[in-house]
């Protein structure tokens, strides 16, 4: 059912008149004359349809397009099959909104638990949710889910991305829940400080794997610091290194989460992106966001509902644990069909060239002089080198050519450029790279 818009001014007065009141300020009486703007908008002309799209052109415009993207940090460019787009650009999935009455949308319902399904399986756990934003709030919520009354110290690896560090202390502010970082050794969790820093008061112990500089961390021995005081372990995963690495069930994780973006979502501008949580059964009560179920219907038919969802704001409100409200099912979906185009030898195939395209490329900087790998232990696609002169001025070469290079670290690590390569970036493009990069050498 529509809304009614009064459209002649004899319509409009005759509305304001059934309402009581003479002209259309009287609505806002109850504003005080002094915040009122009491003066027209100042708004520029309206367009047409062909200058709109002429004006919107000629800014698209200034937008960089590069050929070659040898950055990753949280984004990655990787290969999608062209039936990802073709399905999810179907109008019945293009929504953000769960709908209120789920069990009618059955479409909806079932695209999100086989995202859930696939979700288990990529990360060996028992249940997965839907509905968490992206990679950093997912490590946020897995960290709030994890507090207890005598448990309210989270520990957290240094050698996270920035990001996800700086969303999980936002999403802790105003608790009583205390964040500790553990500092990074040669581009690993200091393994000793955080024996150092874990305690009885730990609720749970949270690393990247791969590590912001691409490092692989020792999972087996975090869960065993995290397993002596009682703590949980969780593990923040880069969707396609699963492919091939050990999955966060595999070493014993309570709770695995990540950003899904590599799974079929194209890079953009800032997203929308998605975050995936799955844990043990153990957990599963203390998941955020929606959980889709499978059941029976009267007539003995599988069939789909939404459940576990009474912690939400809409219905405990001041009780929820999280606060969780747009439905990301559409990204869900790309994720869902992606996997399901891809499969699992796909999977590996891709993970499988992201490593070794890494490999090569970090050996042909090797070969030139001042970009030497920083960290000597494993990687899977991303790792850092040092720089011969300004990083700045290298990427900006490197732009002009169509390259996005690596990213240049800040700080402590200035001077330093962590380089990622995928699929996507072929022998040419890396041998290119290193020729341009000779040049500015030169």
């Amino acid at each position: 059912m529509g809304t009614y818009v009064p459209n002649t001014i004899k319509e409009q007065q005759s509305m304001l008149n059934s309402m009581g009141y003479e002209k259309m300020e009287d609505l806002f009486c109850t504003i005080p004359e002094e915040v009122r703007l009491n003066r027209a908008l100042k708004l520029p002309e309206g367009l047409t349809e062909m200058e709109v799209r002429q004006k919107l052109t000629k800014i698209s415009e200034k937008n960089k397009v590069f050929t070659s993207i040898f950055r990753g940090s949280g984004a990655y460019n990787h290969y999608i099959p062209s039936l990802v787009k073709q399905i999810t650009a179907k109008e019945e999935f293009v929504t953000a909104y769960t709908p209120y009455q789920a069990e009618i949308s059955q479409g909806t319902l079932q695209a999100i638990f086989e995202f859930q399904t696939m979700i288990c399986e990529l990360t060996g756990l028992d249940v997965a949710n839907a509905s968490v934003y992206d990679g950093a709030s997912a490590a946020a919520e897995a960290v709030i889910m994890c507090r207890e009354r005598k448990k309210n110290t989270a520990v957290i690896s240094g050698a996270v991305n920035a990001e996800i560090l700086e969303t999980i202390k936002t999403y802790c502010c105003g608790t009583d829940t205390k964040i500790i970082v553990v500092p990074h050794k040669e581009g690993k969790t200091d393994l000793e400080k955080l024996k150092e820093l874990t305690g009885e008061d730990t609720s749970c112990i949270l690393i990247q794997q791969p590590n912001f500089f691409g490092q692989l961390e020792d999972c087996e021995e975090v869960k065993k610091i995290a397993d002596s005081q009682g703590a949980k372990f969780i593990m923040s995963c880069n969707p396609i290194a699963l492919g091939i690495l050990k999955t966060p069930g595999e070493y014993g994780a309570d709770i695995a989460v990540g950003e899904g973006q590599p799974l079929g979502i194209p890079l953009s501008f800032g997203g929308p992106y998605l975050g995936f949580m799955a844990a043990t059964e153990k957990m599963m009560r203390k998941l955020p966001g929606r959980i889709v179920g499978e059941t029976k219907d009267s007539q003995g038919r599988r069939a789909f509902v939404l459940t576990l969802q009474a912690r939400e704001q809409h219905i405990r409100r001041e009780k929820a644990s999280s606060n969780i409200c747009s439905n990301e099912a559409l990204c869900a979906l790309s994720a869902s069909v992606y996997l399901s185009t891809m499969g699992k030898k796909g999977l590996t195939q891709a993970a499988t060239l992201s490593m070794s395209k890494a490999h090569y490329l970090a050996k042909r900087l090797g070969e030139l002089e001042g970009y030497g790998l920083i960290y000597k232990g494993e990687y899977f696609n991303e790792f850092v080198t040092t720089c011969k002169g300004d990083t700045a001025k290298v990427m900006k070469k490197l732009e002009q050519q169509g390259i996005l290079g690596g990213l240049p670290l800040r700080g402590e690590n200035a001077g330093q450029i962590l380089w990622c390569a995928t699929e996507m970036n072929t022998k040419e493009e890396i041998d290119s790279l290193i020729s341009i990069l000779q040049e500015v050498e030169g």
